[in-house]
């Protein structure tokens, strides 16, 4: 599965995506979240604050408890603000 960081999350983690192979037990966006924390410092620093972290499955916006299955790409981005 392609994971996608944009911004802070980007600049924190320090690469702009990659390609993972997901455990059985992910089975929605909060659940890949907490994974990625374990996957070392600078993923635990992106997502410090999971409640402000914003997701895409597939370009669609979702809540953390949506299912990932069949996805092909997950984004993950800080609150975004307009002007």
């Amino acid at each position: 599965m392609k994971l996608r960081y944009f911004a802070w999350v980007r600049e924190r983690i320090g690469k702009p995506e990659e390609e993972v192979e997901l455990p059985a037990a992910v089975v929605t966006v909060g659940d890949l979240m907490t994974w990625l924390v374990g996957r070392g410092e600078e993923y635990a620093y992106a997502f410090e604050n999971a409640k402000v972290i914003r997701a895409a499955i597939d370009r669609r916006h979702v809540k953390p408890q949506a299912a990932i299955a069949g996805a092909k790409e997950i984004a993950f981005f800080p609150p975004m603000t307009g002007g």
